[in-house]
C-alpha cells in the first residue's frame, strides 16, 4: 500500500475530506475541474472590474459554527469572519422590516408577544449548540450521543412549517419563520420544512450568519492553506472523466452528486448499487442574479442595511405559495426571492462608493424560463429605485449554474431533494460508502446534506479511514514533525 488518497472535487466537503485523511497521515491530491477550487464556495468579478461576487454560497452560519471547520485554526491562514449588526432581515409592504438579531434575548423582545414562544422553541439549542451541531450534522441514523436534546429537536424537526408557525401570534413573526423553512427548498405544508427553519435561527442566534472578508474564496483559501502544511496539494483544471485513470490510489473520495459518480465511476459499482444511484432525486433550480450596483440598496425599510441577509417575499401564505409552486414544477408570478449585500460590511467587495448585491429566487429543477422581471419586482416592492442602482448584472439560469459547478444538476443548490425519505437515505442506505471498497461518496448529496459546513467530507473521510484500517495517529513526515490526530465530534 502506497498510503495515497485521491479526492475528486475541491467544494468545502472535498477538501473537508482531503484534511481529515492528510491528518491521518496520507498523501491526499485533490483534482479540481475548474480553474479555481472551491465549488460553490468561489469569489469572482462577474460583473465588472474591481466588484467581487460570491459564486454560490456567500452567507456562512453553518461554516461559522461547523464542529470539524471550528477545529481547524483557518484563522492563522487568512479566514476573517465578518458579523453585519442582525444575522436577518424581511421587509414587509407596510414599510418596515422585522429582524433576527442574533442574540436570542434581543430577539425575544424584538419579536413582542411571540418572544416567549421564539424562546422556547430556540433556547434549548442555541444554549448547547457545541453538543448539538455535531448530533444534528451528521447521519440521522446515527445513534447520538445526547439523545434527550436530540429528541427535543426531532419533535418540532418532523413538522412542517406550517405546523410550526402556529405557535405565533404575530403575522410578522410567522414571516420571519417563512423565510427561514424555505432555505429547505421544500413545500412549507411538508415535513421537516420546519427543521430547516429552526436549524438556520437557532444558528444565526448561538453563531451568527457571517460573511468572510473578502468573500466566500477566502473560506476556500485557508482551507486549501491549511491543507498544505500536510504537504498535500490540490490541482485545478483537472477533470476527471474516468475513475480507471486513479487506479493507483488507495481510497478515492467523490466530492460529486450521483450523477457524476455514475458517469466516471463506469463498470466500478455494482449493477445494484447503480439502480439505487439512478433513482436519487434532485430539488428545484436556483435562478441567479449577481449585481454591481452604485449605491445601497434603496430599501424602504432602513432596518434593512443593518443586515448581510434579506428575504424577500412577504407574508407566510405568499412565500409558501412560492415554494410549493417550485417544488411542484412551476414558476411563481411573485417569487421568495433571498438577496445577499456583503460589501455594505466588507469594503473589499467593490470600488469605493459602490457595492454589491446577489440574488436568488427557487424555480424548477433546469428551468429555461427567464425570472429576472421576477427576481427584480420583488425587490423594487421593498426598495422602490433598486432598479436606477443597477451598475452591471451577471444573469445565472440553472444551466448555466451547473456549467460552472456540475454538481449544481439543474440548478440544485443542495445537493439533492431534502426531504424525508432523502435525509434519512442519502443517497443511499450505504451513505458515503458505495458498492466499491475504496469509493466514497463525501458530496452534499450524503449526510447532514446541503450547506458550507464540511460535515459530509469529514464522516465520509472517517468512514474510509475506519474500513482502511489507517491509525488515527500518525507522524506526518515531508517537514511535519507534529503528530497529529483526527478531532472526534
Amino acid at each position: 500500500m502506497s498510503r495515497k488518497a485521491c479526492v475528486v472535487g475541491s467544494g468545502p466537503n472535498g477538501l473537508a475530506a482531503a484534511i481529515v485523511l492528510a491528518q491521518a497521515g496520507l498523501e491526499v491530491d485533490v483534482l479540481e475541474a475548474e480553474p479555481a477550487a472551491g465549488g460553490a464556495a468561489r469569489t469572482m468579478e462577474l460583473t465588472l472590474p474591481g466588484f467581487l461576487h460570491d459564486f454560490g454560497s456567500a452567507v456562512h452560519p453553518m461554516a461559522a459554527g461547523s464542529p470539524f471547520f471550528s477545529s481547524l485554526p483557518l484563522e492563522d491562514y487568512g479566514l476573517e469572519w465578518i458579523h453585519s449588526p442582525a444575522p436577518l432581515a424581511h421587509p414587509l409592504d407596510d414599510g418596515t422590516a422585522v429582524l433576527l438579531e442574533r442574540d436570542l434575548g434581543d430577539a425575544k423582545t424584538s419579536l413582542g408577544a411571540d418572544g416567549n414562544a421564539w424562546g422556547k422553541l430556540m433556547q434549548p439549542f442555541v444554549e448547547r449548540w457545541s453538543e448539538f451541531a455535531p448530533e444534528v450534522l451528521r447521519p440521522v441514523r446515527s445513534i447520538p450521543k445526547h439523545p434527550w436534546l436530540m429528541v427535543r429537536f426531532g419533535m418540532n424537526a418532523r413538522l412542517s412549517a406550517r405546523t410550526i408557525v402556529r405557535r405565533f401570534q404575530n403575522e410578522r413573526t410567522r414571516a420571519l419563520f417563512a423565510g427561514l423553512a424555505a432555505h429547505s427548498v421544500l413545500s412549507l405544508d411538508e415535513p421537516v420544512s420546519g427543521a430547516f427553519g429552526m436549524l438556520m435561527a437557532v444558528a444565526a442566534h448561538a453563531v451568527g450568519w457571517p460573511i468572510p472578508r473578502g468573500g466566500s474564496q477566502s473560506l476556500t483559501n485557508a482551507l486549501c492553506r491549511y491543507l498544505s502544511t500536510f504537504e498535500s496539494k490540490v490541482e485545478t483544471s483537472s477533470r476527471v472523466e474516468s475513475l480507471a485513470s486513479l487506479s493507483h490510489y488507495d481510497l478515492i473520495l467523490c466530492d460529486v452528486t450521483p450523477r457524476q459518480l455514475l458517469r466516471i465511476a463506469g463498470q466500478r459499482l455494482s449493477y445494484s448499487y447503480k439502480r439505487q444511484l439512478e433513482r436519487f432525486r434532485y430539488g428545484p433550480g436556483v435562478f441567479k442574479v449577481d449585481y454591481a450596483l452604485g449605491g445601497p440598496i434603496p430599501w424602504k425599510a432602513s432596518e434593512c442595511l443593518r443586515a448581510a441577509t434579506v428575504h424577500l417575499g412577504g407574508s407566510f401564505e405568499e412565500i409558501a405559495r412560492s415554494e410549493q409552486a417550485a417544488r411542484n414544477g412551476r414558476h411563481a408570478p411573485s417569487p421568495f426571492v433571498l438577496l445577499a449585500q456583503p460589501s455594505l460590511f466588507d469594503s473589499s467587495r467593490a470600488p469605493a462608493t459602490k457595492h454589491t448585491a446577489w440574488a436568488y429566487c427557487h424555480v424548477p429543477n433546469g428551468s429555461k424560463v427567464d425570472m429576472l422581471k421576477e427576481l427584480e419586482d420583488q425587490v423594487e416592492r421593498f426598495a422602490p429605485g433598486f432598479r436606477e442602482c443597477i451598475l452591471a448584472r451577471r444573469v445565472f439560469s440553472p444551466t448555466e449554474l451547473e456549467s460552472m459547478d456540475a454538481n449544481l444538476v439543474g440548478g440544485d443548490i443542495g445537493g439533492g431533494a431534502m426531504d424525508l425519505r432523502q435525509i434519512i437515505f442519502r443517497p443511499t442506505w450505504r451513505c458515503y460508502a458505495t458498492s466499491a471498497r475504496d469509493l466514497y461518496i463525501c458530496s452534499s448529496s450524503t449526510p447532514p446534506g446541503g450547506g458550507v459546513h464540511g460535515m459530509c467530507g469529514y464522516h465520509a473521510a472517517k468512514m474510509a479511514l475506519a474500513r482502511f484500517q489507517a491509525p488515527v495517529n500518525v507522524p506526518v513526515q515531508k517537514g511535519n514533525n507534529r503528530s497529529l490526530h483526527l478531532t472526534k465530534h
